[in-house]
């Protein structure tokens, strides 16, 4: 049956209106996105005065340092940075340990109540956190752990359903031959998880550190209400802190803003092509 020339004309003109719509809504988001990383970048090079006299979207007129220099000093930045790297790569590698460990287990081995357990897994990924924050708290403070960076620690170490997910995809391409040619040799459980498994894991293991210590160090809840100490300040908290103290100098906290935001764009930037590839490898099933 032909197609009238006039229905071809109306579909050409609602498949415009669509692409016409999509970049409409893409530039929208864009825009909500940027323009305040802008405004922020922009009050960070300027002074006070220069702040007060002029547009949010005005260009700084020189591009002074000055308040990074005072940001980093008053914020006390660098034990902020220290703990949040003693935090995110302590955490991250016993997470990564202990997921994948989690996920060679219920992949590889068949026992009671297997399927109890991954749905237990599940339904602490659905269960907000709030509703069970009392009894975390009382069970860190009760192991002597209130007030020190073991907290945080033993909170970001414990595995997750996305992550187990992920190790499984991996694990599912990874044969099940080797494991039993390893055993033949007198290899043990942990000795084929150690030296097969876990190195072929690698790429999935990268994807989900990065997740990971990207989520870490922007997170601000845990490390305010489990270290409040001033010396155990994370980027964040330590961030937090200065705005109550600095709160009507706008410039300086834009400089602090950017400093915290820093860590996070470096680690994303160089290692972007690792979260990728990961989530891409691990959703392909050969």
């Amino acid at each position: 049956m032909a197609v009238k020339p006039n229905q071809l004309e109306k579909a050409r003109r609602l498949s415009l209106l669509g692409k016409t719509l999509y970049y409409v809504v893409l530039a929208i988001i864009t825009l909500i996105i940027f323009v305040p990383l802008l405004v922020v970048v922009f009050a960070a090079f300027k002074t006070s005065p220069e702040l007060a006299a002029t547009s949010p979207f005005s260009l700084p007129k020189s591009l002074s340092f000055h308040n990074f220099a005072v940001a980093f000093e008053k914020a006390n930045m660098l034990v902020g940075l220290m703990n949040s790297l003693s935090v995110t790569v302590s955490s991250v590698v016993i997470n990564a340990i202990l997921g994948a460990m989690t996920a060679f287990v219920l992949n590889r081995f068949n026992f009671r109540f297997k399927k109890t357990i991954f749905l237990l897994f599940i339904v602490a990924s659905v269960v907000p956190a709030y509703t069970t924050e009392v009894a975390r708290f009382q069970t860190i403070k009760s192991l002597g752990l209130y007030n020190t960076i073991f907290a945080p620690l033993i909170i970001y170490a414990g595995t997750d359903l996305m992550q187990i997910f992920i190790y499984l995809q991996f694990i599912e391409k990874i044969s099940k031959q080797l494991d039993e040619s390893a055993l033949l040799d007198g290899a043990s459980y942990f000795r084929i998880f150690r030296s097969i498994l876990f190195p072929l894991l690698l790429p999935a293991t990268a994807t989900l550190a990065i997740i990971k210590a990207v989520d870490i160090m922007n997170d601000m809840y845990i490390p305010y209400l489990y270290m409040p100490s001033k010396k155990l300040s994370t980027l964040s908290t330590a961030l937090m802190t200065f705005v109550g103290e600095r709160a009507t100098y706008w410039n300086e906290l834009a400089a602090a803003i950017i400093l915290v935001m820093l860590p996070t764009i470096v680690i994303y930037l160089v290692l972007r092509k690792f979260i990728f590839a990961g989530l891409m490898d691990g959703a392909m099933k050969e």
